[in-house]
């Protein structure tokens, strides 16, 4: 695997599961890493426990609004120098609920954070990327951004948009040297999932063992597993990959 050792990676839900471990295991492979949430205490904290020392940097943001989307890539690019690989990964679950009885605001909230939020992040990062020509932009989309979901209306359809902006731009920046994919993660042992089981009904116990009877591999992914991905795809092992939507589902999508 490709040696990170002075490249430079940039992660939004930086304080969130997937976000630290990939952090992590950029940090293990020698990177610099500029986190980005929205919780400042939070987000420290968690920074604290990857013991990266000045490896690491934070910054606090709204990934769905503009001005921060600007200033959070104009901070990365100042303490960093450069931004080698940009893991656009910030993203909500949003409220468990029939697409008739979610509120168009809940459903505002989902898409604005998820997928403007994806966007924003790429139209400030792609043209410091096509500048230098190269870098490698990971999107965290979901199972939920190729299939569909029940109660998760506004969560799927952002996911399926993040789809949409990641094919868009692998194909506009194909010449450039930089590459864009995006992942496609089932059931992940987070915070997220957690909220998603106790959203599904009385017993979370048993809307995770639904889920996980879903899975071909019998349980949910961990955030190692989806690191390990995410350092593959902007690894230089992965130099012809760009446009793909790479599943990390366990099997669920094998009998599609």
């Amino acid at each position: 695997m490709t040696d990170f050792t002075d490249r430079t990676i940039l992660i939004t839900g930086g304080a969130g599961g997937i976000g630290l471990a990939t952090a992590k295991a950029f940090l293990d492979a020698g990177a610099r890493v500029a986190l980005v949430d929205i919780d400042q205490d939070a987000l420290d904290g968690k920074a604290r426990t990857l013991d990266g020392g000045d490896r690491v940097v934070t910054i606090q943001a709204d990934v769905s609004d503009a001005d921060d989307v600007e200033r959070y890539v104009r901070t990365a690019l100042e303490r960093l120098g450069h931004i080698d690989v940009f893991f656009n990964n910030a993203g909500i679950e949003g409220k468990v609920a029939d697409l008739v009885d979610t509120a168009p605001e809940d459903f505002d909230k989902v898409i604005s954070i998820n997928l403007r939020g994806a966007f924003l992040g790429m139209a400030k990062v792609l043209p410091h990327m096509t500048d230098r020509g190269q870098g490698s932009i990971i999107n965290t989309s979901s199972v939920a951004g190729l299939d569909g979901a029940p109660g998760l209306s506004a969560y799927v359809a952002s996911k399926h948009g993040i789809t949409g902006l990641t094919k868009a731009a692998a194909l506009e920046v194909a010449g450039t040297g930089v590459r864009v994919n995006s992942v496609h993660p089932s059931p992940v042992n987070t915070r997220m999932m957690r909220s998603i089981e106790a959203g599904g009904g009385d017993d979370a116990e048993k809307q995770r063992q639904a889920y996980e009877a879903g899975i071909p591999l019998g349980r949910y992914a961990e955030v190692t597993d989806i690191a390990s991905l995410v350092l593959f795809l902007a690894s230089d092992e992965a130099a012809f990959i760009t446009g793909a939507q790479y599943r990390i589902d366990g099997g669920m999508g094998a009998g599609q």
